[in-house]
């Protein structure tokens, strides 16, 4: 299975007795929507619904943290996503939220996963079928392996500033609008400075997707990526608010053959630490 997936092959593949497919849209309270109420209105047939406000660290202050592997792996068998799944994700979130879901299912050691392309707002305008109320799924065993080496921590992304990138060390790469990175627009959360890290680029996720919502490939991905300042024969870290967008440039990557480290606290941590330096402006 690819990593990105079409609606016509999701359409073809529906029923497959191996196959899992995921809404797991995510949107804050300050939206005015509440993602699970959407779920049961209207999801693609057989889809369970992916908390991801739930699926997190709830030990920190910080809002999108990994969980620990056993709650992990609890909640995926839960879902009836388990040890041979083919797992398909889609979203209807601004923020394309299904892939911080796969970006967590890797981590924690699923690799046959994949995103449709377009979300659920491309099945929908194609008038496709549409399920409503709850799926309910059989418990499969899950086995997690938690796979540290694509996390970076905060003491980590200090080393890497502190070191300097030089010519071989990671990149850091920005989720955030062009807005938020340059620090012209006040971050949203209390006491946390506005800027960014200093060396980081930015590319704002909405950089690498079509007009129509779908992801760009080829080479026009790779143009989004080089546009920003990035060298893509060199290690990428990505980082972003609080771990969402900052998936999603991951995924991007990922479909150009390249797998970057990830800083789950993003700048929701790195940007309220008084002892971290933050810069203002253009990178």
């Amino acid at each position: 299975m690819d990593a990105l997936v079409t609606t016509d092959w999701l359409a073809n593949e529906l029923g497959a007795s191996d196959l899992r497919v995921v809404d797991a849209t995510y949107v804050d309270a300050a939206s005015g929507r509440d993602a699970a109420a959407e779920y049961e209105k209207a999801h693609i047939p057989g889809a369970v619904f992916m908390n991801l406000g739930e699926l997190r660290d709830t030990d920190t202050d910080l809002p999108m943290m990994l969980p620990r592997p056993e709650k992990f792996a609890s909640r995926m068998q839960s879902l009836g996503l388990g040890d041979g799944s083919r797992i398909v994700l889609y979203d209807d979130s601004p923020w394309k939220t299904s892939a911080r879901a796969w970006w967590m299912l890797h981590t924690f050691g699923a690799h046959d996963v994949a995103i449709l392309d377009g979300g659920l707002a491309k099945w929908k305008a194609e008038g496709r079928d549409i399920a409503s109320g709850k799926e309910q799924l059989r418990h499969r065993h899950f086995t997690v392996w938690a796979d540290d080496k694509g996390v970076r921590t905060l003491e980590q992304m200090k080393a890497l500033l502190a070191s300097g990138p030089g010519e071989e060390g990671e990149q850091v790469l920005d989720a955030r609008s062009a807005a938020r990175f340059t620090g012209e627009e006040a971050d949203p959360r209390p006491a946390t400075h506005a800027g960014h890290m200093p060396g980081a680029k930015n590319l704002p996720y909405t950089g690498i997707f079509n007009a129509d919502g779908t992801y760009k490939t080829g080479d026009a991905l790779r143009q989004a990526f080089e546009s920003a300042g990035i060298d893509l024969d060199r290690p990428i870290v990505t980082t972003c608010g609080s771990g969402i967008t900052a998936s999603t440039l991951a995924f991007g990557l990922h479909l150009l053959g390249k797998d970057a480290a990830l800083y789950d606290g993003s700048w929701s941590e790195w940007g309220a630490d008084r002892t971290t330096a933050k810069v203002m402006g253009a990178a």
